[in-house]
């Protein structure tokens, strides 16, 4: 049974929104963590020593301990930020499921927010997002058409997000 007092999830500065990236989950498991059943679980990568599954609450993420009781991380930052800023977010944030290998983008000199994943139609409001994949795909042949191609729930998908400094959106591009 869900414990009714704790309807609302943990904040994440980092990603602001997990139900809508899909990363975390309504679900009646109870946490391999803190053994509650709290109505929601994680449901991204979790890289540890022990298979873990979609077992783990966002309160257990978000406070430390599922990651301490289990040496677990739960994506990898892709940047120079400081050692405090890569705990906090491969630590006490949710991660999210990529094609390939999950990289938590920078700017800024910290960890920028977690959008979720975009197609072509996501990404068009966002110039500066478009202009840091295009910077990344160089000259793979005809890059407006893979652009167009995105496609967020599907392949290829885009990965959007934003400073938390500056407001620049940052995406990267991923397909099996």
């Amino acid at each position: 049974m869900t414990d009714p007092t704790t309807a609302d999830l943990p904040s994440f500065p980092y990603h602001p929104d997990p139900l809508a990236t899909g990363s975390v989950v309504p679900s009646d498991t109870e946490c391999l963590s803190c053994g509650r059943r709290r109505g929601y679980v994680y449901a991204g990568p979790v890289y540890a020593v022990t298979d873990i599954g979609d077992e783990l609450c966002p309160w257990c993420i978000a406070d430390g301990s599922a990651a301490e009781r289990f040496e677990a991380l739960f994506t990898e930052v892709d940047g120079q930020v400081p050692m405090d800023v890569v705990r906090a977010v491969a630590q006490r944030t949710p991660g999210f499921s990529a094609w390939q290998q999950e990289r938590w983008l920078t700017h800024c000199g910290d960890a920028a927010l977690f959008l979720g994943p975009a197609g072509a139609p996501e990404l068009e409001p966002c110039p500066d997002a478009l202009e840091t994949l295009r910077h990344d795909l160089g000259p793979l042949g005809d890059t407006e058409a893979f652009l167009a191609a995105l496609d967020a729930g599907g392949q290829p998908t885009a990965y959007l997000f934003r400073c938390r400094h500056c407001d620049r959106h940052l995406a990267y591009a991923d397909f099996t």
